[in-house]
């Protein structure tokens, strides 16, 4: 009996011992917490100073950049405005080579259309390895009539096409690789250097147009203006962008941080664009220069202190190219994309034939030329 009792005794002291060394391992546990976790976090942030080595993360980069020049990318810009603005002439400028409608068209007439015509004409650019498949969109037609009502309703027409077309792309059960993308991601408005306030015509397409694609103003031919009286249109453009809730871009709701509002916020200090464009080349001090040459002197269309050209070329390619790219596809695209499927959720499970403002039915796989 006292065998028995005394092996009983001996067992609960071992596992005693192993408890308390299965505590001590949590107490180590919990006394060494790993350095990149907190009590509020549930991912851990790790920096180039924490890790053991090089890994190479930041070659990603270079693995984007091949795949870009690989495949290159699309830009799609639409200009708008009347007859007679030199739309044609100064896209020629931005691009550097002869690329707007007007340019490409042999034996090219100008008359006066009747209607709004919307016209395209695609290139493709290649610089340094890199290749951009330009569309130029032209709007022939547009505010060159006595009666302009509604002029505007083609583009709004086009510009919903394209969403459309890239829309029904993205539903197809075989989606292609890469959808082709011919929404706008830019359009460029041109206004008349009249010195004055903005026409009702202007007030009514931007206001319009704003809310689904990205609008930037320019004033045409500035060099018709002196520099005061370009100064105060300028400031009259924007009381009057203002006063009617008209939304160009960049719109401040969209600045990612500090460092993208430091530098929108300058950009929409200069806007409206004054510019001049010319493709024709002069010498100025012994250097190639594009300008426009009159009985005074040249126009030096790349020098700021002449004409703000630099600053819209820098802002249409240098600096926001790839952001009016992600602008059109998460901004303005998927409130068209959230808009018909909900559409579609409320007549059934097909999308419905997409329809204007005034209730007016409009096909969906309508040409480029309406």
């Amino acid at each position: 009996m006292v065998t028995q009792e005394q092996g009983l005794d001996l067992e609960p002291p071992v596992r005693m011992e192993e408890e308390m060394e299965v505590m001590e391992e949590r107490v180590v546990e919990i006394e060494h917490p790993l350095p990149c976790l907190s009590e509020s976090d549930t991912q851990g942030i790790i920096k180039g100073r924490d890790l053991f080595g090089y890994v190479g993360i930041e070659a990603v980069l270079d693995q984007m950049r091949r795949k870009t020049m690989k495949a290159g990318f699309e830009f799609n810009i639409m200009v708008v405005g009347q007859s007679g603005l030199g739309k044609s002439t100064l896209v020629n400028t931005l691009f550097k080579s002869k690329v707007s409608r007007k340019s490409c068209t042999p034996n090219y007439e100008e008359k006066i259309s009747k209607t709004v015509h919307l016209q395209s004409v695609s290139h493709i650019i290649e610089e340094k390895g890199v290749k951009m498949k330009l569309t130029v969109i032209d709007t022939p037609g547009f505010g060159d009539q006595i009666n302009n009502e509604n002029c505007w309703e083609p583009i709004v027409k086009y510009v919903n096409e394209q969403y459309e077309k890239y829309l029904k792309e993205e539903l197809n059960v075989n989606r292609k690789r890469r959808i082709p993308d011919t929404r706008v991601h830019c359009c460029v408005y041109f206004l008349p250097a009249t010195g004055h306030w903005l026409r009702p015509i202007d007030v009514e397409f931007m206001r319009r147009l704003g809310k689904i694609v990205s609008i930037v103003p320019v004033i045409a031919k500035a060099d018709t203006l002196t520099l005061e009286e370009r100064l105060e249109f300028k400031q009259r453009i924007r009381q009057d962008l203002q006063a009617n809730g008209i939304r160009v871009y960049p719109q401040k709701e969209y600045d990612e941080d500090a460092e993208d509002r430091i530098l929108n916020d300058k950009i929409r200090e200069n806007i409206p664009f004054a510019v001049v464009g010319t493709d024709k080349e002069h010498q100025v001090n012994g250097n190639k220069v594009l300008g426009r040459k009159t009985k005074w002197g040249i126009i030096e269309v790349e020098n700021v202190a002449h004409c703000e050209f630099a600053l819209l070329r820098d802002l249409l390619i240098r600096s926001h190219l790839q952001d009016l790219k992600d602008v059109t596809h998460n901004i303005h695209y998927e409130t068209y994309r959230v808009k018909r499927l909900n559409e579609s959720n409320a007549n059934g499970l097909a999308l419905s034939p997409l329809t204007l403002e005034n209730g007016t039915l409009e096909k969906s796989d309508a040409e480029s030329h309406l």
